[in-house]
């Protein structure tokens, strides 16, 4: 390892999650992007820039996690950052599209390039799922694609899963943001075995509806009684904008990852009329003209080096 810091720049896409009955266990990189570099120099001091969605964030939102893990493997390396760390997102802040766990990858990729280490997946993957508690949204935005996480006695499993091409998506949330903790609070404690049963038969259903393009499959896969019925109440307009969403021709519709975005599955040429009619619900209801609505795509390649 060089004890010069290095300029580098790593891309890291952004992730829907649970996808209805796949609570915690599947998620799947979709082309959003979190895009992060490094510049070194001598002024003693670390720089930060930032933009797009990540402009909002402000010294009161809390510490920011791509500095704090990027700042966290240079100090673990002996060195300090001089320079200009700038930071580029198009990923809706606390909408259910990963975040947190894109910002905790990009910002320890980062910190192992720009001192010339090679990448650790493992150790990447451990420091969000530690910092997650689940893995599923960390798993397809380092590895890109469809993921599922199991967790075995000897740690996390990572799993590749077929999706098909047949099956398009669409993205739509309102202005207000949904942090992961309130999502997570609304879920009881406790569920009746039959209803894990039942969620259990639904999670094969939406995998082979995913890998082979099923609507029928898709439909009843997404339908979910362990976190979706807690956290719509959260969502202001959102089981309208799910209506909207099947009305305009998807498939289904539920909460992507926590919420407060929802995502949808449908034929791939009806994806941006599906974001759109959403989008439109949701201002419609809320009366904000912040909401948003975009078709998505899958990413297959997860976390990039793009320099460095």
């Amino acid at each position: 390892m060089s004890n010069q810091l290095r300029s580098a720049l790593v891309r890291v896409p952004c992730s829907t999650s649970n996808l209805g009955s796949g609570y915690d266990t599947i998620g799947l990189a979709l082309n959003r992007y979190l895009e992060v570099g490094f510049t070194p120099d001598d002024r003693g001091a670390l720089v930060i820039e930032r933009e797009g969605t990540l402009t909002a964030l402000t010294d009161q939102s809390g510490p920011d996690l791509v500095v704090t893990t990027f700042e966290t493997v240079l100090a673990e390396a002996g060195l300090l950052p001089s320079g200009v760390l700038r930071l580029r997102s198009d990923i809706p802040i606390a909408r259910g599209l990963g975040s947190s766990s894109a910002a905790l990858l990009a910002g320890y990729d980062l910190g192992r390039a720009v001192c010339g280490m090679s990448r650790d997946e493992k150790g990447a993957f451990s420091l969000a799922l530690k910092h997650e508690g689940h893995g599923d949204n960390a798993a397809p935005c380092l590895y890109g694609g469809l993921r599922g996480v199991t967790l075995t006695a000897s740690g996390p499993v990572v799993v590749d899963l077929h999706l098909s091409d047949a099956v398009g998506f669409a993205y739509a949330a309102p202005a207000v943001g949904l942090e992961t903790e309130a999502a997570r609070g609304a879920l009881p404690e406790h569920v009746p075995h039959k209803t894990a049963t039942a969620s259990l038969g639904r999670l094969v259903a939406l995998v082979r509806g995913l890998a082979e393009g099923r609507p029928d499959l898709i439909h009843a896969g997404v339908n979910d009684d362990l976190h979706v019925p807690y956290r719509l109440p959260l969502i202001p307009g959102a089981a309208a904008a799910m209506s909207a969403g099947m009305d305009a021709g998807a498939w289904a519709v539920t909460v992507s990852g926590a919420g407060s975005g929802l995502i949808a599955m449908c034929e791939p040429g009806e994806a941006e009329k599906v974001a759109s009619a959403m989008k439109d619900s949701f201002t419609s209801i809320t009366g904000d003209s912040e909401s948003v609505g975009f078709s998505v795509r899958p990413d297959l390649l997860g976390l990039q080096r793009l320099e460095g």
